[in-house]
């Protein structure tokens, strides 16, 4: 008999003003003049605590790439304010040494040059001193599993790798926010877990982490909220656990090993239920009184109407948010 695992439970994590990492309040940009002027974020607000992931997710054009550049002090908000540990990206250049950044395709490695080389180049533009930077970085590549690999020329490691090393850079200067774009994107199922766990512990260590991937079944996996982006605007932001239960029905179907006799299935009807092709559709919550009606039959495996998160996020900008 199969059973599906339940949704995971939330992390617990703190929720005092001191643990805030992030704090973006009514962002908003507009491009272009006179009517061909587009607003492409329209009062977005998001926050991230320490040690928490935040999936922040969005059809291409939704905003998505505008405000993680306000974030990141690459764009300039028309209005709003963004705060990292209490400090202005856009007026306080030490608010940008607290951001860590690992785009899509490796763009942050430099191919010809080994991982530790890599660690120290990029430690140094943080200006973090060359010695401290050869020391995490020997750190960071024993605890992502490179040790082996300090030597070798990037473009000689496998896609894994590599997306480790770019997290392993972006590291380097031990901030406390990361943008992490697409950290998945490519790779097989043993390299993806790898990197998945690698984000869970850089979380757990203290780390804010701000998610973008098209991968939805990724974003469930890490995160602990989800802020979903439409037309510039956010229409959806809650835990992803919370959500996922929203959008979930509580029916049951089972598929018994044998056919159902008529007494039963008269009992089956009473609480509501239906049977089909020795298959019971059951959409109530006395679960254990049923399965005793069925009892001795063999059960073959039991099933729960459960939402993911792909549901939730199709349903959401099919619908915009109406839910």
């Amino acid at each position: 008999m199969t059973v599906p695992l339940p949704i995971p439970a939330a992390r617990h994590l703190p929720e005092f003003a001191s643990d805030i990492t992030l704090d973006a309040q009514h962002l908003q940009k507009s491009y272009g003049r006179g009517k061909g002027r587009f607003q492409a974020v329209r009062d977005v607000s998001l926050r991230i605590r320490t040690g928490e992931v935040l999936a922040f997710l969005g059809p291409n054009g939704a905003g998505k790439t505008t405000t993680i550049k306000m974030i990141g002090g690459l764009v300039r908000p028309d209005a709003g304010q963004v705060s990292i540990d209490g400090l202005d990206p856009h007026r306080q250049s030490m608010a940008l040494k607290r951001v860590g950044a690992v785009l899509e395709g490796n763009r942050n490695l430099y191919w010809r040059l080994t991982p530790l080389e890599n660690i120290e180049y990029f430690g140094g533009l943080r200006q973090v001193p060359r010695r401290v930077a050869r020391q995490r970085g020997e750190q960071l590549l024993e605890q992502f599993g490179l040790s082996d690999k300090r030597k070798t020329p990037v473009q000689k490691l496998s896609r894994g790798m590599q997306q480790k090393l770019a997290i392993a850079v972006a590291l380097v200067h031990q901030p406390t926010l990361l943008l992490l774009d697409e950290p998945t994107l490519g790779l097989d199922v043993e390299a993806s877990e790898t990197v998945k766990t690698l984000v869970r512990e850089i979380a757990t260590g203290g780390c804010a982490i701000l998610l973008t991937t098209h991968q939805l079944d990724v974003a469930e996996d890490l995160s602990d909220r989800v802020a979903i982006i439409r037309q510039g605007e956010i229409i959806a932001e809650q835990s992803t656990h919370e959500l996922i239960r929203q959008f979930s029905g509580s029916a049951y179907r089972i598929d018994c090993g044998e056919s159902i006799d008529a007494q039963r299935v008269g009992k089956i009807m009473a609480l509501g239920g239906t049977v089909a092709d020795n298959q019971v559709h059951y959409p109530g919550d006395a679960l254990y009184e049923l399965l005793d009606i069925l009892r001795p039959l063999p059960i073959k495996e039991i099933r729960q109407d459960r939402a993911d998160l792909t549901d939730v996020f199709l349903s959401l900008i099919r619908d915009g948010g109406d839910k």
